[in-house]
């Protein structure tokens, strides 16, 4: 690990108080953060790799109309997909593009925000032979929606060049702006059954319960009524439930629990919250639906700390003629369990408190937000406590629409003087935040704007580097590396060397992706940073990666030049090189492109042949004195001097 010269010491894992020396102590908990993100992006469903393709294909019940977009996408090589919000309609957008042969190109999501170029909302050169594309508008605002639809033609056209294919999923909320010549490409889908969306995910966990098991009362109202998304995770939970309960236990015992984590108790908490007219009592209800399961101490401080925010005056009546903690909680149907923690009597009491808290008491969002900062730094709070009390503010603050309010904790929990054990949260917050249906372009965004500025704190820049590479890589992987990219070019060291690694292996197993990241490194050498750039070029695994394609020539010609004519330790690299080339082919595809980089300046010509010759006479083998001869042979061709029978 390596560490900024004022800090003490970085630890990477820690899980509790750690010393390590005089002065200034650090714990950092970046491992387990980064370990729990790859957790995470394994059971991310919004992914388009192949992995997780197959996966949702497995699951996959096909929506009403779902076969005229695939006609449509056939005859087209495009079509857009409308839908409600909670249909499955992105799902369907990716079967459709799933179920194409694989004719060389990849399945990838184009980029949804702007970043640092400043071309045509959709840029032909996303378009790779054989590609399959993915555009989800489907919470575009009106601005972005038309620009969209303007460019839409000319980048059509790229994709049937290219042989390629284009699903777009469409804001259904933004109809009316449709363009009239784009009409005849929409594909409108239903929500399919979720009835037949329930069985199919127990069906792949092996549970095979019976029509009449799904046909009960509760269980047909909740389906009648929840998103898709919703119904999935009911299957999770019945998985869960069947794993965890007693062996005499069955699938009538699972759905009943799984069913009860969703009573919707609003109109219960609506009554008990007017009926209450004790502030403490309004407190202490949050407290305990914000922190549920914690410890009694921990439940009081919290309900303490919310009412000092909110400038509530104390109680006038001495302390030992009040109620105890103990009559208070019987007052807002809470008990403290055999274990100590305390928690609701009524199963979804808590999630009706936070949701009437933050639905009917909008004035107060902000001290909401600032109360869980200050409650979430409490060093005697349990980790697992405080992880689900940011997960349920996440699901509360993006509800409302308030996903500035994580990225505003996700800055306060990595500023310089925040508790370490925050770390964790704001990575969290961040993911939220990204998975996010909604609201997941507002942190690409976000993370865009942190990556490119000069304000953002060390701590965030490394948590911004794990969730670029863990959780943005599985569903915007351009976006990631554009963001990765600019990490690596920070002046502090350590996250310089970090994103540099990420952003290697980004690319490493995705040849578009590599060959975006050479452009990249290409413009960065001749134009704004080339120091952090060429220290990613050097860094390269693998010389010789697709060295036969022209514009992946044309940038490694690029990095070369700025290589040989920014630094004195090029000789190093270069010898690297001349031993990368394994094939004929490759040695003369290697000289040519060293060649074409001392086109400017042909001092280099000279000291580059040197170099190659010092390196044959090392160790001399019929497979470098090759090499130095087609090294030769390119150095004359770049200076007009070709060979008797041979044309350049």
């Amino acid at each position: 690990m390596t560490a900024a010269s004022h800090f003490a010491s970085f630890v990477g894992d820690a899980h509790g108080s750690v010393h390590s020396g005089e002065g200034t102590q650090y714990n950092f908990y970046f491992q387990s953060t980064e370990q729990w993100l790859r957790d995470q992006a394994r059971r991310r469903p919004r992914s388009v790799a192949e992995e997780d393709r197959r996966h949702l294909h497995e699951r996959f019940v096909a929506p009403p109309g779902l076969q005229h977009a695939r006609d449509l996408l056939e005859s087209e090589h495009a079509v857009l997909i409308r839908g409600h919000s909670g249909s499955g309609r992105r799902a369907a957008a990716v079967m459709l593009l799933h179920e194409l042969p694989a004719r060389g190109g990849t399945l990838h999501e184009l980029p949804d925000t702007s970043d640092d170029t400043t071309g045509p909302p959709l840029d032909g050169r996303d378009v790779g032979r054989g590609d399959r594309l993915l555009l989800d508008l489907s919470e575009a605002d009106e601005t972005r929606y038309i620009s969209v639809q303007n460019a839409l033609s000319d980048f059509r056209s790229s994709v049937a060049a290219n042989g390629a294919y284009l699903v777009v999923v469409l804001p259904h909320h933004l109809g009316y702006l449709l363009r009239g010549d784009l009409r005849h490409l929409m594909a409108e889908i239903s929500r399919p059954s979720a009835r037949r969306v329930l069985a199919t995910h127990l069906r792949c966990a092996g549970i095979h319960p019976s029509e009449v098991l799904l046909g009960g009362a509760e269980l047909t109202s909740f389906l009648a009524r929840a998103p898709l998304r919703d119904v999935a995770a009911l299957a999770d939970r019945i998985n869960r439930l069947r794993m965890t309960s007693p062996a005499d236990r069955g699938f009538p015992d699972w759905l009943k629990q799984a069913l009860e984590e969703q009573h919707d108790q609003t109109e219960r908490v609506a009554a008990d919250f007017s009926a209450a007219q004790n502030g403490r009592h309004r407190a202490l209800q949050l407290a305990i639906a914000m922190f549920h399961e914690a410890t009694p101490d921990m439940v009081l401080y919290a309900a303490n700390g919310l009412l000092g925010l909110l400038s509530h005056p104390p109680d006038p009546t001495p302390r030992l003629e009040q109620a105890d903690l103990y009559a208070e909680l019987s007052a807002v149907h809470a008990e403290t369990g055999p274990d100590g923690r305390v928690r609701f009597t009524v199963d979804g009491y808590d999630r009706a408190v936070r949701q009437h808290f933050w639905t009917f008491l909008p004035d107060i969002r902000r001290e909401l937000r600032d109360w869980l900062m200050r409650q979430a730094a409490n060093p005697a709070l349990d980790a697992a406590i405080r992880r689900e009390a940011v997960n349920r503010f996440a699901h509360q603050a993006l509800r409302v629409a308030r996903p500035e309010d994580l990225a505003w904790l996700a800055q306060q929990w990595t500023a310089s003087r925040a508790p370490a054990w925050l770390i964790p949260e704001a990575a969290r917050a961040l993911v939220l935040g990204l998975e996010d249906d909604h609201h997941g372009r507002f942190f690409r965004q976000r993370i865009y704007d942190w990556a490119t500025s000069d304000d953002t704190s060390v701590h965030l820049l490394r948590v911004l580097i794990m969730v670029c590479s863990q959780t943005m890589a599985s569903t915007h992987p351009d976006q990631a590396l554009v963001r990765l990219h600019h990490l690596a070019r920070r002046s502090h060291e350590g996250v310089r060397w970090e994103a540099r690694k990420a952003m290697i292996q980004l690319s490493a197993a995705d040849d578009r992706l590599y060959q975006l990241m050479l452009e990249r490194l290409a413009a960065g050498v001749s134009q704004r940073s080339p120091q952090a750039d060429l220290d990613v070029f050097r860094d390269l695994p693998d010389p010789v990666r697709l060295i036969g394609r022209r514009s992946v020539r044309h940038s490694l010609t690029a990095c070369w030049a700025g290589l040989l004519s920014g630094t004195t330790d090029w000789p190093t690299h270069l010898r690297l090189w001349l031993e990368a080339g394994q094939t004929t082919a490759e040695r003369d595809l290697i000289a040519r492109v060293l060649a074409a980089a001392c086109a400017q300046d042909t001092r280099l010509f000279g000291r580059l042949y040197r170099v190659a010759l010092d390196w044959v006479r090392i160790r001399p083998e019929p497979g470098r004195a090759d090499m130095a001869s087609r090294l030769l042979l390119a150095i004359n061709e770049a200076q007009g001097i070709h060979a008797y029978g041979r044309t350049a």
